[in-house]
């Protein structure tokens, strides 16, 4: 993921039995498409230069079967680790809250979902029949990165859509190149998390 140029737009691809999407920066170029295995104890998500799937760049799986508290280590194609997106248990049960943490096992940013009631009320409010179409279109959450000094540098946000299927990620802040890589990856693999939770 070299030069990118934000907003990146995130795309779930509905018609597919997968959980997958595309991402493409603001020029409309494809810079990843992002595959979930299904049907694994463990999280296995596959990140490919482009929907043809020629080119793994990435692989993100978890330490663990049990979400809960679970860290997902990011490898580049070569197996090198770049980091690691980790879910802050019991923090994450009202709102979500992962930790961005280098190769070095040292936490560099934390994403944080900014509003909790609006997650319980798209919960609530999508088991009403008829009016959980809409769901997608009145909540949308977001979800902001901070750095160690708590400045905000990225926000990803819901856009309204049917499904809950598109998503946008804004910069805020100027971070270096590896930083950017290890930050998209870690907002791929939160939003495949947080989009199951509802």
């Amino acid at each position: 993921m070299n030069d990118l140029h934000f907003p990146i737009k995130l795309v779930f691809n509905i018609s597919s039995l997968h959980n997958d999407f595309s991402a493409t920066d603001a020029n409309g170029r494809t810079v990843a498409y992002v595959k979930q295995k299904l049907f694994k104890l463990k999280e296995d998500i596959s990140v490919f230069t482009d929907e043809s799937q020629a080119t793994l760049s990435y692989k993100i799986k978890a330490d663990r079967w049990i979400d809960f508290s679970a860290a997902y280590s990011i490898t580049n194609h070569e197996g090198v680790e770049l980091g690691k997106v980790a879910r802050k248990g019991w923090r994450s049960i009202w709102k979500a809250e992962y930790l961005l943490i280098d190769p070095n096992e040292q936490p560099h940013y934390k994403i944080q979902e900014e509003n909790g009631w609006i997650k319980v009320l798209d919960s609530l409010l999508s088991e009403i029949p008829f009016l959980g179409l809409l769901t997608g279109y009145l909540f949308n959450p977001s979800y902001l990165v901070t750095n160690n000094d708590l400045q905000p540098v990225a926000r990803l946000k819901k856009e309204a859509s049917f499904w809950g299927r598109k998503f946008e990620i804004t910069k805020l802040a100027e971070t270096v190149h590896e930083d950017d890589e290890r930050m998209m990856l870690g907002l791929m693999m939160m939003i495949l998390l947080e989009r199951r939770r509802g």
